[in-house]
């Protein structure tokens, strides 16, 4: 059966892509392990940021467009998890994001985690989650303002607000193959934990359900998506199925650094299979990630016209 094994990438929006690179690299700590363009709207940075290695489940990536703040809502996905290490690490952050101006809520024991929620400038919902058995060893980034055992370790889980469960736990479980785990409940509303492949913090989709809200509308310091992790082995096989099961796609789309597939589960949130390979290292030396503007081949040849629609990040 196939299996996605966890959270590949999470992209949001910002509107302010030079304090978005300056919060993320400098107050988060995360590298900047590629600064695109994406690729459907190249007037628009795409900033990946991750571990040293930027390895498949840590990036956290950005649109920049010129977008109102979101409205938030149900129909949206409504939090980003970011994994770190310990207890000690997570009082570590406390007292860094209060030094950074942010206003981080209290420790908090959320699905049995203790958790540190908190926004960004433009109001991005993360939360710094202890992840004391990760499955995957932490690949720090060495010119990081971070200390090495302080850092990120990739994401997980994500939240989503949905109306009606029924419907979004169809696709995860019958499409997706997700397994339906525990429940937990979070102020009024209930919680449904799914897992995928060995589970843990960076593998597992919590949906909460809120059918009292209004649906979201896009913006800055919204989600725009979620991708999930799978191989180029099993890549054409997703397609197949999503076909199969008459599942409206984008169909394949090479991204470069991974193939992709496209669809929306049926509260519209847009979902996302990513392939682990190549990786980020396809066109830059891993050492030097990041530090260039980065086009995919298709690309190249529209670099001038790019980069001069393209404002310098300070």
């Amino acid at each position: 059966m196939l299996q996605l094994s966890g959270i590949h990438h999470l992209t949001a929006v910002t509107a302010a892509a030079s304090r978005n690179h300056a919060f993320y690299t400098r107050a988060l700590g995360m590298r900047l392990v590629k600064k695109s363009v994406n690729q459907d709207d190249v007037s628009a940075y795409h900033l990946f940021y991750a571990d040293g290695a930027g390895s498949p489940g840590t990036d956290l990536t950005f649109f920049d467009w010129p977008a109102a703040r979101e409205r938030r809502g149900t129909h949206s996905i409504v939090r980003t998890g970011l994994r770190v290490a310990d207890e000690a690490t997570l009082r570590w952050w406390v007292e860094r994001l209060t030094a950074e101006g942010v206003r981080p809520q209290s420790i908090a024991a959320i699905d049995g985690r203790l958790t540190v929620e908190f926004e960004d400038f433009e109001g991005q919902r993360l939360a710094l989650i202890v992840d004391a058995q990760p499955r995957e060893p932490a690949r720090p980034w060495n010119k990081s303002p971070v200390p090495a055992e302080r850092q990120i370790l990739g994401l997980g889980p994500i939240t989503l607000s949905v109306p009606a469960l029924a419907p979004t736990d169809a696709v995860l479980t019958q499409v997706m193959n997700l397994r339906p785990g525990r429940e937990y409940v979070q102020g009024e509303a209930k919680v449904h934990v799914y897992e995928m492949g060995p589970g843990g913090a960076a593998a597992e989709l919590h949906v909460i359900v809120q059918p009292n809200l209004p649906a979201a509308r896009l913006g800055a310091g919204g989600v725009h998506h979620v991708a999930f992790r799978t191989t180029r082995a099993d890549y054409e096989a997703w397609g197949q199925r999503l076909q199969e099961l008459h599942i409206p796609s984008s169909g394949p789309v090479d991204r470069f650094y991974f193939q992709s597939l496209y669809f929306r589960e049926p509260n519209g949130i847009l979902f996302e299979i990513a392939t682990d390979e190549p990786g980020f290292a396809a066109d830059e030396p891993l050492e030097h990630l990041g530090e260039k503007l980065a086009l995919p081949p298709f690309l190249e040849g529209r670099r001038p016209e790019i980069e001069a629609g393209l404002k310098p990040l300070a």
